[in-house]
């Protein structure tokens, strides 16, 4: 896949604003002004005058003008009166669900999701499909179809729709071997520019990231981020992918690859041995417990569902448990060792039970390592999203991009 409008440069800026904006009350910084306001309320919940210019460090003046404005274009609510001990009752001001809508759309190598995300973040509508491998030909109309089904939805409402997000492996016809494809699947997919083709969908402005890379944002912008300042983060799918936040910033990296941890290696390649080290996909992967479950004749979609913890399946999920946690410590160690990071999150496209047992499990085999020269382990946490964050990540790309705080405004101003 040859993504042409790759946003992760600018990414990095949206997502990595501080979680306590601080704003300006120089002339010229208005819609960088409103845009800290927005993401005060975003972060906060809903808040009075005063301690929106408490927390944005603006006077109330410059509030009072700024939340002018954002009335005018319909972004904000109020709540019932809060009467104190003195003076006049405060208003708590909160984003308008209905102000802005976003579309993201998931691909994966098992399956599609289409969110339809409001002002606030919230899901308000979900269509979904299962594959066995996406066929292009196919699935293209069908994204269309759901794209505009979404916004058909939405009524008079979707001219509130500021663009749409994709969120898909960089190669998803890549490991073609390992998934059973032919030679041709996979270069169908990636000799395939899949944001221009989602463009030429729609007039909506569509937007790119690494499918991993938009579940970290969602984490980032809507979960463990808004209290970790820096994390590893992985997500379990058909192949495991991760992304890395440091310091409330998504880290790109020079190809846009930090953090994706299926290609690390889980041994020490050993010269004129005649074979490579295993990489992490190979163990830590949903698809090896599919396997797994195909072996004994058992559906290898229950990998995916609760399923994986019931008889006659958990046996078998049992056993990946234990063989995927130990090459998840070793990433982690390597991880710890490089980066002195304070936490790693983990998320996927499980049961919540199976990722409890696996960070359990995971935790349990750190305790077999060496960590003399080390800090402590870090923190495993289990993700707050599940597996709506890459979707969910796709749709924030576009939000806020045009919502969020953004030093291009500032520079420009």
């Amino acid at each position: 896949m040859n993504p042409s409008n790759d946003p992760s440069p600018r990414l990095a800026e949206i997502a990595g604003q501080p979680l306590r904006p601080r704003g300006s009350n120089q002339v010229g910084l208005r819609q960088f002004n409103e845009r800290v306001v927005l993401q005060a309320l975003r972060t906060h919940g809903r808040l009075a005058k005063a301690d929106l210019a408490r927390i944005t460090g603006l006077t109330a003046q410059t509030i009072g003008l700024i939340i002018a404005r954002l009335d005018e274009d319909d972004l904000l609510t109020r709540g019932a009166p809060v009467r104190g001990k003195v003076g006049q009752p405060s208003v708590p001001i909160g984003l308008n669900p209905d102000g802005a809508f976003a579309i993201g759309i998931k691909i994966a190598r098992r399956s599609a999701d289409w969110l339809l995300v409001d002002f606030t973040g919230r899901v308000r509508e979900r269509i979904s499909e299962t594959y066995a491998f996406p066929d292009a030909s196919t699935l293209l109309p069908t994204i269309r179809t759901h794209l505009e089904e979404l916004l058909r939805r939405l009524g008079p409402l979707a001219s509130r729709v500021v663009g749409v997000g994709v969120a898909a492996p960089f190669q998803l016809g890549g490991w073609h071997r390992m998934l059973g494809l032919t030679r041709a699947q996979s270069d169908a997919w990636n000799q395939l520019d899949l944001a221009a083709e989602v463009q030429r969908m729609t007039s909506l402005p569509v937007s790119f990231a690494r499918d991993t890379v938009a579940a970290c944002v969602a984490e980032l912008l809507q979960g463990k981020g808004r209290d970790i300042h820096s994390f590893l983060y992985l997500f379990l799918d058909t192949f495991i992918g991760g992304g890395l936040v440091l310091h409330s910033r998504l880290h790109r990296g020079e190809h846009g690859n930090a953090g994706a941890v299926a290609s690390l290696p889980l041994g020490v390649a050993e010269r004129g041995a005649g074979e490579v080290p295993p990489q992490l996909l190979s163990r830590a992967s949903l698809w090896d417990l599919e396997q797994r479950l195909r072996e004994h004749g058992l559906d290898p979609m229950a990998a995916y569902d609760d399923r994986a913890l019931q008889e006659p399946w958990w046996p078998h999920a049992r056993q990946w448990v234990d063989d995927a946690a130990r090459a998840l410590a070793h990433c982690v160690v390597s991880g710890a060792a490089f980066l002195d990071l304070p936490a790693v999150v983990i998320d996927g496209a499980v049961a919540p039970a199976l990722l409890s047992e696996l960070i359990g499990c995971t935790g349990q085999a750190l305790a077999a390592y060496n960590w003399e020269g080390l800090q402590t382990p870090p923190r495993l946490m289990p993700g707050s999203i599940g597996s709506d964050a890459r979707a969910l990540g796709g749709a924030l790309l576009p939000l806020h991009a045009t919502f969020a705080p953004d030093w291009d405004v500032f520079l420009k101003a």
